[in-house]
């Protein structure tokens, strides 16, 4: 097996497969691992294409980038660090990724502004230990951004309290791989 070279991340699947991407190099940056993004892609085969995505907290952005790669329709990468939002933005021009695009704000501050039903995936991937995974959770349910029979995908750490997502979500899947919790919810 290939070890990463450093500060690069690879698209493991779609049209820009094998490609390799910068990453900006920050304390806590925590890029998803190739097989986390396996897991969750064969979870999400069936649904990824023409899909509407969001990825909130996007750090390097290959989650919103391997969505787009295997046929989302379009992609939101919402990232608030300028640092890691510029090496975002340099990968989306290096691929010419027409149909994603990036808001470097906060992620709880942009659902604010969604639309009803206006998404098919989301993705969130916050720091581990912040709790903004729930918070972004409830923002979503309220503001109904996700249709029904939408999924979001979650991503704790592994050691972290089991996760309730609430009345308005069906845990559709959910797997431990190394450090790391992946939960997979359905939009009732």
């Amino acid at each position: 097996m290939k070890k990463k070279r450093p500060g690069t991340v690879r698209i493991i699947g779609g049209k820009w497969r094998g490609r390799r991407l910068a990453v900006a190099d920050l304390p806590g940056l925590r890029p998803s691992g190739d097989r986390g993004r396996e897991v969750l892609f064969n979870w999400l085969q069936m649904d990824i294409r023409g899909a509407r995505c969001l990825d909130l907290f996007a750090g390097t952005g290959v989650i919103g980038l391997e969505a787009a790669s295997r046929g989302a329709s379009g992609v939101v990468l919402v990232e608030k660090s300028t640092v890691a939002a510029r090496a975002i933005q340099e990968n989306i021009e290096l691929l010419g990724a027409d149909e994603v695009s990036l808001a470097t704000m906060d992620a709880l501050e942009w659902l604010g502004s969604c639309d009803p039903a206006s998404l098919d995936i989301v993705f969130i991937d916050p720091p581990f230990g912040s709790s903004l995974e729930r918070r972004a959770l409830e923002l979503l349910d309220e503001l109904g951004c996700v249709r029904p029979g939408g999924l979001v995908y979650v991503e704790t750490a592994r050691k972290s309290p089991p996760f309730n997502p609430g009345p308005g979500w069906e845990m559709a899947r959910e797997k431990m791989l190394g450090e790391v919790r992946m939960l997979l919810l359905k939009k009732n």
